[in-house]
């Protein structure tokens, strides 16, 4: 059974539906004011992995992801680039589903807009007012009174008094204390606004997920996930919003990815460090990020450079060569030992989604199955269709790499780096260069190394 670390206990448990039909998981999505990058990429992989863990584990998942498309930094851009919040919400949410298509995501069961759910805000919100946990300032604005919530800071893990000193009230805001936080914010000139009981105006940002996430999964929710730059404010807001409207503990767990770091510091927009999803897909390819990503464990720190991102990508050509070796037989069945390697296999992903010993099974098959390819290929074969079912649930292996067809038979791929070698040791550098730069246009890349020259397509097989 699945074992995840609980952030708000700081401890392992099994995850345990509370219905027996399903598990309802809901993942706080992105903010749509600006393309993604791989900060998201991470966290979108990682929840994929685990949807498609537990499906394959024989669990129900209803998985829901939202979209933030109304928003403090979204009316900020647009007024910018001087165009409607709605248009440019609109561009990017575009710009996000080709994202996640191009990574290779499972569609969420249910994506829901912060528009398309302000009603349901409301109705929370007039929960809280009615039961004195949240009031009505002089400036309009609604706000979540912290100091009625006794828990407030379990999720963090920090006193509601270390929390304020680092809290500040923003021009325009009315609010009684540092640490209470807008459920409402009264109309302005020139922004989005919908009515409301206690008047017009918009949503603020931590009521939303509240809202859609209560009204799609119902209450109580399995588990709750998101980035670790979430936990404070968003989800200990969330949190105490919540069980305050509710009248009891709606999510049962909380899980938290880490950050992409850019030296030591988090990967982020208002840093300028970002490298966009669609940009490292041109570079790098979505298989060779996925493997990446999934190279380090989700609750860890993940250090984005330049180099982790090429090894990944030769990472990726060894797992994809093991379909060259042995290519898959429709007729095959998996090998005899299956059993072993999927039991090793789950296992990995049961430890707390541990993702880097789960890609060192597939590894070590694909290491089975070039020693077996020569002399037993009927046996690797075999392997190499379990090496499938088992990348699968990691998002590997989406096309049959084995059937495309390639402008060069690898034999004249060996033969042009043979002569490109002689070529370089009579140190006619020139000649090499050509036979590189030829090879690279039919797409296939060379790496020179101490024990010589490594090759593959561009596509990493």
């Amino acid at each position: 059974m699945l074992e995840l670390y609980d952030s708000r206990t700081a401890h392992r448990a099994p995850l345990i539906p509370a219905r027996a039909d399903r598990l309802g998981l809901y993942v706080c999505g992105v903010t749509v004011y600006d393309e993604c990058h791989l900060g998201h990429a991470r966290m979108l992989v990682v929840y994929d992995v685990l949807v498609r863990h537990l499906r394959a584990s024989g669990r129900s998942v209803h998985y829901v992801r939202n979209i933030t498309d109304v928003d403090d930094k979204i009316i900020r851009r647009a007024r910018e680039m001087g165009i409607p919040p709605s248009e440019l919400s609109a561009r990017m949410i575009d710009a996000f589903g080709r994202d996640t298509r191009a990574l290779g995501l499972l569609p969420a069961d249910a994506e829901p807009r912060a528009t398309a759910h302000v009603g349901a805000m409301i109705e929370v919100i007039a929960r809280l007012l009615e039961r004195g946990f949240a009031y009505r300032a002089t400036n309009g604005d609604v706000y979540y009174d912290v100091s009625r919530f006794p828990t407030y800071g379990a999720l963090t893990h920090r006193r509601p008094e270390d929390l304020r000193a680092g809290a500040r009230v923003e021009i325009g805001e009315a609010k009684d204390d540092p640490l209470d936080f807008a459920l409402w914010k009264a109309a302005r000139p020139d922004e989005p606004s919908w009515e409301a009981p206690w008047g017009p105006g918009r949503p603020g940002w931590h009521i939303e997920c509240s809202a859609m996430s209560t009204s799609l999964l119902g209450v109580p929710i399995d588990l709750h996930g998101g980035g670790e730059d979430l936990k404070f404010p968003h989800h200990e807001n969330e949190i105490a919003q919540s069980d305050a409207a509710f009248g009891t503990e709606v999510v049962r767990r909380w899980m938290h990815n880490g950050f992409v770091q850019v030296g030591h510091e988090k990967m982020a927009k208002s840093l300028g460090n970002f490298l966009t999803i669609r940009e490292a897909l041109e570079r790098y390819g979505a298989e060779s990020l996925r493997l990446w990503i999934l190279q380090g464990h989700y609750r860890q720190p993940l250090l984005f450079d330049e180099e982790k991102l090429v090894l990944a990508r030769q990472a990726r050509a060894r797992l994809r060569g093991a379909f060259r070796a042995a290519p898959p037989d429709p007729q095959s069945r998996e090998p005899a030992d299956a059993n072993s390697w999927r039991g090793r296999f789950t296992a990995a992903l049961d430890d707390d989604l541990n993702t880097p010993e789960a890609l060192a099974v597939l590894f070590d098959l694909v290491r089975r199955i070039h020693r077996d390819a020569a002399e037993e290929p009927a046996a690797a074969r075999r392997d190499v269709l379990l090496l499938r079912r088992l990348g699968e649930r990691l998002g590997l292996f989406a096309d049959d790499p084995s059937t495309r067809p390639r402008p060069l038979a690898d034999a004249e791929v060996e033969e042009r780096i043979a002569r490109r070698r002689r070529a370089r040791e009579e140190r006619k550098f020139a000649e090499a260069d050509q036979i590189r730069a030829a090879l690279l246009e039919v797409g296939v890349i060379l790496e020179d190394g101490p024990e010589g020259t490594r090759w593959y397509w561009s596509d990493g097989l």
